[in-house]
């Protein structure tokens, strides 16, 4: 089976992470602090904060820059379920406003009539790899004094306009889940040029203490292991590396499968830099889901991200979402598909992908 993923882990990890081992200093340590320091230089913002997952790191920098009850916050609903639950951690309520038909990112137009009394905040997803329309972004939320956050889980290194993704934005989250683009197993990441905001996060993540024992705000257990942070340091200097290949990748595939009359490749943008955590084509209405177990009976491990917007889940409709607030999400929820995009794949995998493809139609 070609896998979706594969984690592109070799020895300097693993020498990363005996070290740490070996030092006795298992929990947030030296590791960290230096994984904070260049992530966020890298990124391009003043402050870095880790802690334990992605998901974390969208909650705790929702709360660290004052989203709270009853507040509305503006986001797509065509991405991972932990974009939305965030939201709803800080007891704040998720607002959809639907995505664009080429780059599966949330439509700055659909965003607009969206806002109310109640909304404070605009949280974008830069989904697969590629970046928002981040100046139309910027725009909306000056004019209607709106913060802007960025979560970045799929955009390691992406850039729009020369600017990397996290920097663009009042606060940004990262994730380091195994399959993302650089890995630390779990991990995440908060970036933010407020100080403030910043210092309010690294309590949050630590059980709300300001110093030993001195529990100023209820916080939680949200810290990055020291073997997390040398890991994530190895792959931030690998990053370059493996992004560029993802994008050879990406361009391959793209040349090939750009010939079939019934595959619509991934559209990339002007001016933004794309850096392919999933390679998605969108495919004829009605043939999506025999594709899929074509692709996976013939050993092309395919996924589909993302099956169910997020207001059509289970635990939304629950709480009072409906069908048809976001008809373009809905609509596409059923002809994406995601095929093997990653660094380790070889040329003959590649070329493997293609053929099956080819011999589904």
């Amino acid at each position: 089976m070609i896998p979706i993923a594969s984690p592109a882990l070799g020895s300097e990890e693993i020498r990363a992470a005996v070290r740490v081992l070996r030092s006795g200093n298992l929990t947030q340590g030296k590791s960290v602090q230096e994984f904070e320091k260049r992530f966020s230089s890298f990124i391009g913002t003043k402050h870095g904060v880790a802690c334990s997952s992605g998901t974390a790191a969208l909650q705790v920098g929702l709360e660290a820059v004052g989203i709270k009850d009853g507040d509305e916050v503006i986001t797509t609903p065509f991405t991972f379920i932990a974009t939305g639950n965030s939201i709803l951690y800080n007891r704040a309520v998720p607002v959809f406003a639907d995505i664009d038909q080429r780059t599966f990112n949330i439509d700055p137009v659909k965003i607009e009539s969206k806002i109310t009394g109640k909304t404070r905040a605009v949280l974008v997803v830069h989904l697969y790899g590629q970046p928002c329309d981040m100046a139309a972004m910027q725009k909306i939320c000056k004019e209607n004094d709106l913060l802007l956050i960025e979560d970045c889980a799929q955009a390691h290194g992406a850039e729009y306009k020369g600017k990397r993704v996290g920097s663009l934005g009042d606060l940004s989250t990262f994730s380091f889940y195994a399959t993302k683009n650089m890995v630390t197993g779990e991990g995440g990441m908060i970036l933010t040029d407020n100080e403030a905001a910043a210092q309010k996060a690294k309590v949050i993540v630590n059980q709300g203490q300001l110093g030993r024992y001195d529990h100023v705000m209820i916080g939680y257990n949200y810290r990055m292991m020291d073997m997390q942070g040398a890991i994530g340091l190895v792959q931030l200097g690998r990053l370059a590396k493996l992004n560029s290949q993802r994008e050879r990748n990406a361009r391959f595939l793209s040349k090939r499968l750009g010939k079939l009359d019934w595959v619509e490749v991934p559209y990339v943008s002007k001016g933004v830099k794309h850096v392919w955590h999933q390679f998605t084509v969108k495919v004829q209405a009605g043939i999506r889901d025999d594709l899929f177990e074509h692709l996976n009976s013939s050993g092309v491990g395919a996924r589909i991200y993302y099956p169910t917007p997020v207001h059509l889940q289970p635990a939304y409709r629950s709480l009072g979402y409906e069908k048809g607030i976001c008809p373009v999400a809905e609509s596409l929820s059923e002809q994406v598909i995601s095929l093997p995009v990653h660094p380790k794949l070889k040329k003959a995998e590649l070329k493997r992908v293609v053929e099956v493809m080819e011999k589904f139609r």
